[in-house]
């Protein structure tokens, strides 16, 4: 096959999109499907090489592999290699295992697996994910290992006709799976090879029924046409479109229109610059989302200033010191001790295994930095309140807990154990125990019965839960049944409900009015605390929040949806005898540029108001019942008395 100009112009279109995307997602919305043009051409040049070969009876699969990892493993074995080494300075023992762990599972070519059991891709915690992007690199790979596999072996039973009909029906299957899967679970879908495999098969079909355009002009008017659609993608799609399901054929079948028009003459597409960062596209891809991680990390004001130019710098030198190393191909699997990439591929895997198994390599032991060392010593304070929580959530009330731990539902008698004439109930999850210190503190001082039930991850409701599996639903349906059974015993004033989130998707006005039935005289609703991906304590040991004396933040870990819940419930019809409190309105504030300033520390101490994403600690729980839960409380069981 000729050199194709046009196919590498379009490897430009496509890593441009993608690095924009990355480094400031605003001016491309759609700029991720950028990858989806870079499966297509995959899968065209990859289907071109095993087919003619097949057809010639030439094609050796061990040769097949040995030139993809020739291509692949050095570059991508070159970045790990330099992560691991800045790793070694900057990264906290548990960031440090988790990159090793990134970089054996992407050697291995199964991170996308790995990221599909995590968080989507355009989750605000995977810009802690230092190789990210090298799930599509595995989804590439598996396509490398599977598809001429089934090729060479249906090629035993299959006329070359028929073979290529294999390849419809792949493309078809593949497809009507991927929308299937998208509407069912995008976030995993995005991920995976079954869902993916149509791009490339597309690109495929391109190799095997190429159109026959008879002129110029219909050359020309194809290939303009898949530009269009290509570029109109990058601006109509964002990362709240289902993907990949149907919407992916936009830029797909733009980049299939491109192909098969073989138009080499377009200078939008052919031309010096397209040219370059077209050889350098692999490069580029491999190295611009560390730097992108690397700017998050460091909050680096308008890194994209300096990201996106570092990295077509980066892709030019990994391309001329790297990928034009020549590393020879053997045509059989006994020279396999030969091919250089696999010891590349086995040093790295190794160091790789050995951090993560050593979780993250110690401080202390292995004598890393004093700096990140005291920052893990910052967060294991924290964790270390997390797990000494027991008493501070009475989590001795907890069902899920009690389950899990000694078998039996019951929990702690002084739960909800009468202590006296009316009361405030304290009814929900994980988050309305974060708010019992503060509570049992406050109502203590004014001789009010407090009570308690609660259970892992188990929001309010009348009915089975329908969001939980397993033993959280069998302990969150049984604690949820005994807070009734509870309430309608005890009788209490005032009954407090408190989640993590989804409060915009439960019948309060159903629970309501169950509860004034048994006795209640008010409800309140808490709404949802501040959160922050993947924690507040790692938020703030970034660099530029690290021993800060503020006591408002604004970082882009803040889960903005949890303020958009907020807002949902406080537009909501009143319902009478149900109060609702925000507690976003007292804890976070819109800055001067209109972003979120958040509260992290209490006004007299510099502990953290939370300990991990968002449950309270102590000094929180004090901090939120105190300065906003409790004047509305004490007002409404003065006036329910």
């Amino acid at each position: 096959m000729n050199f194709r100009y046009d196919i590498n112009g379009l490897r430009a279109i496509a890593v441009l999109a993608v690095v924009v995307f990355h480094f400031n997602p605003q001016w491309l919305p759609g700029g991720f499907a950028g990858v989806d043009v870079f499966f297509v051409i995959s899968g065209f040049l990859m289907t071109s090489i095993i087919f003619n070969g097949v057809e010639k009876n030439t094609f050796n699969l061990f040769k097949f592999y040995n030139a993809r990892a020739n291509r692949i493993v050095p570059v991508l074995a070159a970045m790990s290699a330099v992560l691991l080494v800045f790793g070694w300075f900057y990264l906290m023992p548990t960031d440090y295992r988790d990159l090793a762990k990134q970089i054996e599972k992407s050697s291995l070519f199964i991170s996308n697996l790995m990221f599909a059991k995590g968080g989507g891709y355009f989750d605000t915690a995977e810009h802690t994910k230092w190789l990210l992007h090298t799930w599509s690199l595995s989804v590439e790979w598996q396509f490398y290992i599977f598809f001429p596999i089934i090729i060479i072996t249906l090629k035993k039973y299959l006329n070359f006709v028929n073979l290529k009909r294999v390849v419809i029906g792949l493309f078809l299957a593949s497809f009507i799976y991927c929308i299937y899967a998208t509407s069912k679970d995008s976030k995993t879908a995005y991920f995976l090879l079954t869902s993916r495999a149509w791009e490339m098969l597309l690109g495929g079909l391109a190799f095997l029924y190429p159109f026959s355009l008879k002129n110029k002009l219909q050359q020309i008017c194809t290939q303009f046409f898949g530009l269009i659609l290509i570029v109109a993608s990058y601006f109509l799609i964002s990362k709240d479109t289902p993907w990949p399901g149907y919407m992916a054929l936009i830029p797909v079948f733009g980049a299939y229109l491109i192909i098969v028009s073989n138009y080499q003459n377009n200078k939008l597409i052919n031309n010096p610059v397209f040219s370059n960062i077209g050889k350098w596209s692999y490069s580029i891809y491999v190295w611009h989302w560390p730097l992108v991680v690397l700017g998050f990390y460091f909050a680096f004001e308008d890194w994209w200033i300096y990201g996106i130019p570092l990295s077509i710098f980066l892709g030019f030198l990994s391309y001329q010191f790297i990928e034009k190393i020549n590393f020879p191909r053997f045509v059989s699997w006994k020279y396999i001790y030969k091919v250089k990439p696999l010891y590349i591929f086995l040093i790295i895997l190794g160091c790789a295994n050995i951090i993560k198994e050593n979780n993250g390599l110690d401080f202390q032991k292995y004598g890393r930095l004093s700096q990140v060392s005291e920052k893990n010593s910052f967060l294991n304070h924290y964790e270390q309140q997390h797990k000494n929580l027991y008493e501070t959530y009475w989590l001795k009330c907890n069902t899920y807990s009690s389950l899990t731990d000694k078998k039996t539902f019951e929990t702690d008698p002084i739960c909800i154990e009468k202590k006296g004439n009316g009361g405030v109930f304290l009814w929900g999850d994980s988050h309305a125990e974060s708010l019992s210190y503060g509570l049992r503190t406050l109502l203590k001082e004014h001789n009010i019965p407090f009570y308690q039930k609660t259970s892992a991850g188990c929001h309010a409701l009348l009915a089975e839960t329908k969001r939980l599996e397993g033993t959280f639903k069998t302990a969150c349906d049984h604690s949820n049944t005994v807070a009734i059974q509870s309430i309608e015993k005890l009788k209490p004033k005032i009954v407090i409900i408190a989640q993590a989130t989804d409060h915009d998707k439960s019948d309060w006005d159903t629970i309501t009015r169950k509860l004034l039935s048994l006795g209640v005289s008010e409800v309140i609703l808490i709404g949802p605390v501040s959160q922050w991906k993947p924690s507040l304590p790692e938020t703030m040991i970034k660099t530029q929040h690290w021993k800060t004396e503020s006591k408002f933040i604004s970082d882009i870990n803040l889960d903005t949806n949890i303020i958009k819940i907020d807002q949902i419930m406080k537009g909501k019809e009143p319902i009478k005898h149900l109060n609702y409190i925000s507690l976003t309105d007292e804890l976070c504030k819109l800055g001067p540029d209109k972003e979120y300033l958040c509260r992290v520390k209490p006004d007299n101490t510099n502990e953290l108001i939370q300990v991990d994403y968002g449950h309270l600690s102590k000094e929180g729980s004090l901090f939120v019942v105190n300065g906003i839960i409790k004047d509305h409380l004490l007002k409404l069981y003065d006036q329910a008395q």
